[in-house]
């Protein structure tokens, strides 16, 4: 989850390093580090603090930096306390040696006693350490044999013998104006300038600086110096990479006038709807077209079974997705958390399809669970935000959401836009089966088209009433959120986005579950935040509403303060509970895109009351690379 900027060229380096880093700061926040070097020293300047990267900064105002090629890293803790002793770079016992790294190195217990033996001297908690000493330990080995190593042999040697997950940033000061880049598990992406070249945790970290991008895949090491970068394998063998050229504007990464991202984010998934819809659709014959397949639709069409695995919000997506699959395409569909899919000896095989939903596509849960299903005979599909992340490599078809840049750990848009590519994925799977004809499936593309006005009408007429309603709520300790059928995911996802940055426990239930348990919670200081919109057209919807309606006067019969979202001009609803917040009518499958919004500002506006880190809560990561 941590965050690594390297730079090796002709740019004044500090800066570059630095902005890169807090570009990346939604991938851990805990500690910070920078370490440079120069062509004319001999020595690697190494600067650290703990907390946020703002610490960095003042330290670097107080001591200076300057050279020619250096490596920066912001820490999401997993071996160690977030102290300045254990913030990276870390060193070698000569100093001479520095490494930052990404991810978890399982053996590290092993390997330290070992070198301990040899003689090093260990002076933090980190696993991380332990890889400058064993760099340091593979050179000096060689050069006592007569045979001295350049760093990037040592350092593919080193990776050889670590097992986890990894990616790594080394520098050597004997070596200048280089720096070794090495992938297996968490993402490594190499920017290619003129005469300049850059390392990255991900794409917003270099984006200011070059379109033009490297990603790495697992086993990759990339060699940076100023005119290039070269790739190989862990053995030392040439691999071509294709040069991707990102299409991302980097002003999508600035907040452009909101206070937080995660606000701009959410006022951004009217946009984050079109792109992902655009160029997909056919008003004229109601065809769904899905790019970036293996997968042929004779294929699609003969599936007997999804087997979808996520994490975190893209698990409530997927949650979603079952509904309009199931509905749309009549093929049934298992939802499994990505982290436990691969342990339960999940049962797939060539004639189910397997799906995998990521914002960042290096998610190491979802990455592994998709590695199950190709070993079982599936193949797989890739919902994912970043053109040519891991889990779209490896997956034999995938459906880019072109939501950009999300920069808040909380997810916002990036949910939408998900739900947006499940919604024409089961148009798709409805086209190639039959269960949808023409008139049907332009029905629902009209239906879809909708959607991002709607949500601009919501966002303008919910905005006001969410922060209204943070000033009678940001106290409260615990919050329940209800729904039924396809709304039941979307409770699950509001009580998480509250929990997440405002520290409120929520829980997300299935409204007719509350006699079965959670009714006992309820009292006049709990809010329950209840979906009831209804869709007119749809009888099923309508005997969901009335079931929600009974629901709802459960809790008000025990003094539970309700909030409601419910449909325009609903006068049933205003009659029953305390606050009504009210969306316009779509249709049943589309309503989640709707109702997730009045929940996801209501979360961010008691955060900010509540005085939280609404961008990076406690704790959080943006993506989840370790198990």
């Amino acid at each position: 989850m941590c965050g690594i900027v390297g730079y090796v060229g002709r740019k004044s380096l500090v800066p570059v390093i630095v902005e890169g880093l807090r570009r990346l700061e939604y991938r851990g926040y805990d500690s910070a580090g920078i370490a440079v070097g120069s062509a004319d020293r001999a020595t690697l300047e190494v600067r650290r603090a703990s907390g946020k990267l703002g610490n960095l900064e003042e330290v670097l105002r107080a001591r200076p930096l300057d050279g020619t090629f250096g490596i920066g890293h912001t820490r999401w803790a997993t071996h160690g306390r977030p102290t300045e002793e254990n913030a990276h770079p870390h060193r070698d016992c000569s100093g001479r040696i520095v490494v930052v790294h990404n991810g978890i190195v399982e053996n590290y217990l092993e390997l330290k006693k070992e070198l301990t033996a040899q003689g090093h001297k260990f002076v933090t908690e980190t696993d991380t350490e332990i890889i400058a000493h064993l760099i340091e330990q593979i050179q000096k080995e060689a050069e006592a044999a007569g045979a001295p190593v350049a760093l990037e042999k040592a350092v593919r040697l080193a990776a050889r013998r670590l097992t986890g997950a990894f990616a790594l940033g080394v520098l050597s000061a004997a070596e200048p104006n280089k720096i070794i880049a090495a992938r297996q598990g968490p993402p490594v992406v190499i920017g290619v300038g003129e005469d300049e070249s850059f390392v990255a945790s991900d794409v917003p970290g270099i984006l200011h600086h070059t379109r033009n991008i490297y990603f790495l895949a697992d086993g990759d090491m990339a060699v940076l110096r100023p005119e290039g970068v070269a790739l190989t394998d862990f053995d030392g063998q040439p691999v071509n990479r294709a040069i991707t050229r990102v299409q991302w504007d980097p002003i999508q990464a600035e907040k452009g006038g909101f206070k937080h991202f995660m606000l701009k984010e959410i006022w951004e998934q009217p946009r984050a709807i079109r792109e992902t819809t655009m160029g997909r659709v056919s008003l004229d014959t109601g065809n769904v077209f899905l790019g970036e397949m293996e997968i042929s639709d004779d294929e699609l069409a003969h599936a007997e079974s999804i087997n979808i695995a996520a994490c975190g919000t893209s698990w409530h997506a997927a949650l979603t997705g079952k509904y309009m699959i199931e509905r749309l395409a009549r093929l049934p569909v298992d939802v499994d958390y990505a982290s436990e899919y691969r342990y339960r000896d999940p049962i797939a095989g060539p004639n189910a399809l397997g799906l995998l939903i990521t914002q960042s596509g290096e998610t190491a849960d979802t990455l592994a669970a998709q590695r199950e299903m190709k070993a079982l005979g599936s193949k797989t599909v890739a919902i994912c935000n970043v053109v040519g992340a891991m889990v779209a490599r490896e997956a034999h078809g995938a459906i880019y959401t072109h939501a950009g840049p999300e920069i808040g750990v909380a997810s916002t848009k990036a949910f939408t836009a998900q739900l947006t590519a499940l919604f024409l994925l089961a148009l798709k799977l409805g086209q190639l089966r039959g269960s949808l004809n023409v008139e049907q499936r332009l029905a629902l593309i009209e239906a879809l088209g909708h959607v991002p006005a709607i949500i601009e009408g919501v966002l303008k007429n919910c905005s006001g009433q969410c922060e209204q309603l943070s000033k009678e709520f940001s106290t409260a300790r615990d919050f329940l959120y209800l729904g039924r059928g396809i709304h039941f995911p979307i409770a699950l996802e509001g009580a998480l986005k509250l929990k997440e940055i405002s520290y409120i426990h929520a829980e997300g239930y299935p409204a007719g579950e509350m006699k079965h348990g959670p009714n006992a919670l309820i009292d006049e200081t709990l809010p329950v935040v209840v979906l009831a919109t209804r869709d007119e057209r749809d009888p099923a919807s309508k005997l969901r509403y009335e079931k929600t309606l009974s629901n709802i006067q459960e809790v008000t019969a025990r003094s539970g303060r309700v909030i409601a979202v419910a449909t325009e001009g609903d006068k049933t609803i205003g009659t029953l509970v305390e606050h009504v917040i009210e969306i316009p009518s779509a249709i049943e499958l589309l309503s989640p895109l709707i109702e997730i919004v009045p929940l996801q500002l209501l979360a961010y506006y008691i955060a900010v009351r509540r005085g939280c880190d609404v961008d990076q809560p406690r704790n959080l990561a943006k993506s989840v690379t370790v198990e």
